[in-house]
């Protein structure tokens, strides 16, 4: 049973839970397995090694790896010597890993050297400049900087190697990370979650110690304990992964199953071999995870939850196909975003089906939401939508460095601004139904995307589809698909459009279907339509 949440740090986590379930597995990565105690064991050393090459309390420091067992390593580490982490999408490339070490100030970037066929430390060099002797950077143009270390069994010039850090921890008394522990407040900062981007550049949203409320909340909403198994195929780098995952299995003692990325048959299979209890994500996952189901069709009846976001009408005939190929697991919605911390809205084991397919849970304990209408700050009534509305602990302090920008996500009664569409429910459940600005105006009608979305995912040609604006001097914008087809099948653009017809409205019928074969992913997973946006102008402008 899990103890009651009493105000703890991020770096307390791997003593207590190895203290109470030390000789029980609490990682799996690939062939490597190790205990709570083990987990414990590595996380001091690595926090010992850190002191030892000079980081300090309040530093902050960027982490850019795949999801591999230093990533947990590090993460606890971090925040056990009052440091801040500043996780960094592995998908990030020069110009995004430069934007980010500058605007978060961070004092040490952590990082592969190479990781399948990308050169890491390529990048690192054309926009850090590495000393030619030793490992200390002194770049007037980058004051903050101090040392790059590289996450491999390699040495590289100018760089901390992971081994000689690790070697280092022996010159750091116990004594002396004891008192660099005692000394972290639970109101510190302890991580900066950088957003998706799917609207311009990311913020880094600060976050405290304080989120483990929320994580101890969901837990025994979830009924979590160390019987459980998460298969979390999740990015650490992403809030998702990183509260669901790593802080969900510290706080409740379940073993992780982690993968370096997302592998829909792999996950199947580990799922099978491990006995996994939960797996989470979006829809996205989802829909890969029953295709991968239906081809090897595994025994996945330890299956029990998991979250995945729903309401939006694009994700019910998805969900639906899930709770069929996975019988077992009865899924639970929810509200997340770097903003306000993974989840303030939060649905229940035993909720009914329209409850699991079309809402977004309640507001948990210590949270209030709102459905306003956003031209007269008014609520709006039940069923209608509008901007969703949230207050309680788990909202960040703000974004790092961005004043003007935090003060215009809050109004004068400290109600936050989240930018996306919901509606309330009779039941006091809200429907999350997309991001705000995903909403169309065509000819004066408000047109919610995801419902042409959900209608054209049950065409038997269409495997995933995206609804995106595109502006019009008539209407003031229209609608254009892009559509990405099942293999071997060959719908055309004007079978896609004919097969809306009189099945929705004619505004919210695709004035232009563009097929395509990749899209622009967030690292959440999400469709980044911003990109589509430009591509339809590019396209039909």
């Amino acid at each position: 049973m899990l103890a009651p949440y009493t105000k703890t740090t991020f770096g307390e986590l791997p003593a207590r839970v190895a203290a109470r379930f030390g000789n029980r597995e609490g990682l799996v990565f690939g062939d490597q397995r190790y205990t709570f105690a083990e987990m414990a064991t590595r996380i001091d050393r690595t926090a010992k090694g850190l002191m030892a090459v000079g980081v300090q309390p309040g530093d902050k420091v960027g982490l850019w790896l795949l999801n591999q067992p230093e990533w947990l390593d590090l993460m606890f580490a971090i925040a056990k010597i009052g440091a801040v982490l500043v996780p960094i999408n592995t998908r990030f490339r020069t110009r995004d890993l430069e934007y980010v070490l500058t605007q978060s100030d961070c004092a040490y970037l952590i990082c592969h050297d190479v990781s399948g066929p990308i050169d890491y430390m390529q990048m690192v060099r054309a926009i850090v400049p590495l000393p030619a002797v030793g490992t200390k950077i002194t770049d007037p143009d980058r004051q903050e900087m101090r040392a790059v270390i590289t996450v491999s069994n390699e040495r590289h010039a100018g760089t901390i190697a992971w081994l000689d850090l690790l070697a280092d921890a022996n010159n750091i008394k116990d004594d002396a990370l004891i008192a660099r522990a005692a000394a972290v407040d639970p109101d510190d900062p302890v991580f900066f979650m950088y957003t998706s981007g799917t609207t311009g550049f990311p913020k880094g949203a600060v976050h405290t110690h304080n989120l483990l409320r929320l994580i101890v909340f969901r837990a025994k909403h979830m009924a979590m304990s160390e019987n459980d198994v998460i298969l979390n195929y999740l990015p650490l780098f992403h809030l998702f992964g990183f509260s669901e995952g790593a802080l969900m299995s510290m706080v409740s003692g379940a073993k992780q199953v982690l993968t370096a990325t997302f592998d829909a048959d792999e996950c199947i299979q580990l799922a099978e071999r491990e006995g996994a209890t939960l797996m989470h994500g979006f829809e996205t996952h989802l829909k890969e995870m029953v295709e991968a189901q239906q081809r090897h069709q595994g025994d996945l009846s330890s299956l029990r939850t998991g979250i995945f976001a729903a309401g939006m009408q694009s994700a019910v005939p998805i969900l639906k196909r899930a709770l069929e190929a996975f019988p077992t697991m009865r899924t639970v919605s929810g509200f997340g975003m770097s903003e306000v911390g993974v989840g303030v809205t939060f649905g229940a084991l035993d909720d009914n089906l329209s409850r699991r397919l079309e809402s977004s849970g309640g507001p948990i304990d210590g949270h209030e939401v709102r459905v306003i209408d956003p031209d007269t700050g008014r609520d709006q009534p039940i069923g209608v939508p509008g901007e969703l509305l949230v207050k309680g602990y788990s909202i960040m302090q703000g974004y790092y460095k961005k004043p003007e920008e935090t003060a215009k996500c809050y109004d004068t009664d400290g109600w936050f601004h989240t930018g996306d569409t919901a509606s309330m429910r009779e039941d006091g459940y809200i429907r999350f139904l997309g991001r705000y600005k995903d909403m169309l105006k065509v000819g004066g009608e408000n047109v919610d995307p995801m419902e042409t979305e959900g209608l054209l995912l049950d065409h038997p040609a269409v495997h995933q589809v995206a609804i995106v604006s595109l502006p019009d001097p008539q209407l003031t914008e229209v609608p254009i698909a892009f559509v990405e087809k099942v293999p071997g099948t060959d719908a055309t653009a004007e079978d896609i459009i004919a097969y809306c017809r009189g099945k929705v409205a004619s505004f919210k019928i695709p004035r232009h279907v563009q097929f395509v074969e990749d899209w622009p992913m967030t690292a959440s997973g999400k469709i980044r339509k911003m990109n589509l946006r430009t591509t339809a102008k590019e396209l039909f402008l």
